[in-house]
């Protein structure tokens, strides 16, 4: 099987990139390396390049046998989002129209797109199935929603058969300590944890502390890197035996909060990990939580990493990679975001 991965080279996609070739895939990576990196990309081919540049997709797709296209090559800084909502509507809705255009076009008609839970907005429910209502509140969330809607369609008229992959916090790092986060600038809540254990980050912000949680800090569900890969695998597999276009939410199920994520972090490193408590934010849900059971019984997913001392100790083991070459300059902050 040869898959093209758009957006290889960033986080989720390089895991990804090494996951289809452990399965003996071959791999083709598209990416221009504005947020990912050259040295990540660990098997295949790297083409260098905009997934929104028709010209190179038309030709790329011409030479090459794909039976399939994974998607990863989007912005995803809500607040960015917010700021910049030009930027965001022409690469995540776009440039993934280009990139469909092109496939129609050299007839390549299986798609793993790479969606979000921000689509659904604030919660409703405890946990949230693919049933939820989808109200996004901000651009980010609403470029991804437009896409899957698009998808919809372009199943409709062209046979294009797509599955879309809800992530809730895509978080930890290759078991075998070959690949990480490497945001710029880091946003999520567990590498800056680390950061903050390892002496990269001064320490950490936690934003609100009375919340409707036991220990009244925000709950969030978070999924091993490699987990998402198995499903992404599994939904690849679901399209080559004919299946239909479907969508999965892909979660834990559980939920952790921002205090039990820095009380594990503090077990795994055996650190101290200074943390500086300040007035919630406008907009953070208290909880949310994926239900994937549509996902387990549909797809057979199984996640192998659930346990939050394991994805923390995978994430530590690459932080601890990553201090080494690191030149000793003190960041101008410790915020972060817990979702």
């Amino acid at each position: 099987m040869h898959v093209l991965v758009v957006g290889g080279a960033g986080y989720i996609g390089s895991h990804m990139v090494k996951y289809l070739a452990r399965q003996g895939c071959r791999v083709t990576t598209l990416d221009n390396l504005s947020g990912g990196y050259r040295d990540a990309v660990l098997h295949g081919e790297l083409v260098e390049g905009n997934v929104g540049d028709r010209a190179l997709l038309s030709q790329l797709l011409a030479g090459h046998r794909f039976d399939a296209v994974m998607h990863f090559a989007s912005f995803i800084q809500v607040g960015e989002s917010v700021a910049q909502p030009s930027k965001y509507y022409r690469n995540n809705v776009t440039n993934t129209l280009t990139l469909l255009d092109a496939m129609v076009a050299a007839n390549v008609k299986r798609f793993i797109f790479s969606s979000t839970a921000a689509i659904f907005g604030e919660p409703q429910s405890e946990r949230i199935d693919e049933a939820h209502p989808r109200q996004p509140i901000n651009p980010y969330g609403r470029s991804k929603l437009m896409v899957e809607q698009a998808l919809a369609d372009y199943d409709h008229a062209y046979g294009l058969k797509a599955v879309c992959l809800r992530y809730f916090n895509a978080a930890g790092a290759d078991p075998e300590g070959e690949l990480g986060e490497r945001h710029e600038p880091e946003t999520h809540l567990i590498p800056l944890v680390l950061q903050a254990a390892s002496g990269r980050r001064p320490h950490i912000s936690v934003y609100g502390q009375d919340y409707d949680t036991p220990d009244g800090t925000c709950i969030r569900d978070y999924v091993h890197i490699n987990d998402l890969c198995q499903a992404h695998w599994l939904a690849l597999q679901s399209l080559m035996l004919g299946g239909a276009s479907r969508a999965y939410n892909l979660g834990n199920g559980n939920g952790f909060s921002v205090q039990q994520v820095i009380d594990a972090a503090r077990r795994v490193t055996g650190r101290e990990i200074a943390v500086q408590y300040a007035p919630r934010r406008a907009g953070d849900p208290a909880r949310l939580v994926a239900d994937a059971r549509r996902a387990t019984q549909a797809l057979g997913w199984q996640p192998e990493f659930a346990e939050l001392d394991t994805l923390i100790r995978h994430a530590w083991q690459w932080e601890l990679k990553q201090q080494r070459g690191w030149p000793g300059e003190q960041p101008t902050n410790g915020q972060t975001l817990p979702i």
